[in-house]
């Protein structure tokens, strides 16, 4: 079995590109998904690339690297906007898990439950690739190209979250529906970003989780309550929860059935805008 863990990130992508190995950070979702009591070289370890660590803003963005961990996400000092991804990172294990488990770790499993997509979905990330080859970076609604399918090459590693300064704007929230509190995969769940001015909603930025076989926003909810008073939106979503439902397209499965996720995803929804609204002096 072959195992590198670079200190530059050249070294990596040039190890990336000759050898395809299996890349590894907190380890957090290789091990059960390979259901093996080792795992098979060739291996590489990016948990020393500095590089792809930390939070940092300059010139109108704000960048996550990929191997950031949740305990350093919660501990980042970072706007209201982020509430929503900090909550989330808070669901997500208990404390070992959230100190050795990575962002980009999670964007690449591109699990349909992944905790920490549709709060990023409602900042317009986008996600950085690099290769030998060059630098992209794409839209994370392009990245993720299916159930745990992502847009990424064989030579490519995520090496960093990019949120715009203008998705920094507002108030945010995470609400989670699993068989109990923590230490669970999402049955449903909810990410909401909303803006405010004179008592009103300025904008809205919602998506929903586990319901489909990516994160879904919801573009025709939020368009609808563009200009709604902040007392008018939880009874107008009340009213209206069957245009949540026909947004997702959820699976039958052990943790609930289809139907089941859709009014929970609704009931979510609705719940979190209210209480933004509420919590909105």
């Amino acid at each position: 079995m072959s195992y590198l863990r670079p200190h530059r990130l050249e070294d990596a992508l040039e190890w990336l590109a000759a050898e395809r190995p299996l890349v590894m950070a907190g380890c957090t979702d290789i091990y059960p998904l390979h259901q093996t009591p080792a795992l098979d070289g060739p291996l590489l370890d990016i948990t020393g690339l500095d590089e792809l660590r930390g939070i940092t803003a300059a010139e109108g963005w704000r960048r996550i690297g990929a191997a950031t961990s949740w305990s350093d996400i919660i501990r980042a000092g970072l706007p209201p906007a982020y509430d929503g991804l900090i909550a989330a990172a808070r669901e997500i294990g208990g404390v070992q898990i959230q100190v050795s488990g990575t962002i980009g770790g999670n964007l690449c499993t591109a699990s349909p439950a992944g905790d920490s997509i549709p709060c990023l979905m409602t900042l317009d990330a986008e996600i950085e690739l690099a290769s030998q080859r060059g630098r992209r970076r794409l839209p994370l609604a392009d990245f993720l190209t299916g159930a745990r399918q992502t847009a990424r090459d064989g030579d490519e590693l995520v090496i960093a979250i990019h949120v715009p300064e203008q998705a920094e704007a507002g108030r945010a929230g995470f609400e989670k529906l699993g068989a109990r509190r923590y230490l669970v995969i999402s049955i449903a769940m909810a990410a909401a970003r909303l803006v405010f001015s004179g008592g009103r909603i300025a904008s809205a930025a919602i998506a929903v989780g586990a319901c489909a076989p990516v994160a879904v926003r919801l573009g025709e909810i939020e368009a609808a309550l563009h200009g709604l008073a902040c007392s008018e939106a939880e009874p107008w979503l009340r009213d209206n929860m069957a245009g949540i439902m026909a947004a997702l397209s959820p699976i039958d499965d052990v943790r609930g059935t289809a139907g089941y996720r859709r009014e929970a995803a609704a009931e979510l929804v609705t719940r979190l805008v209210g209480r933004l609204c509420g919590d909105t002096p």
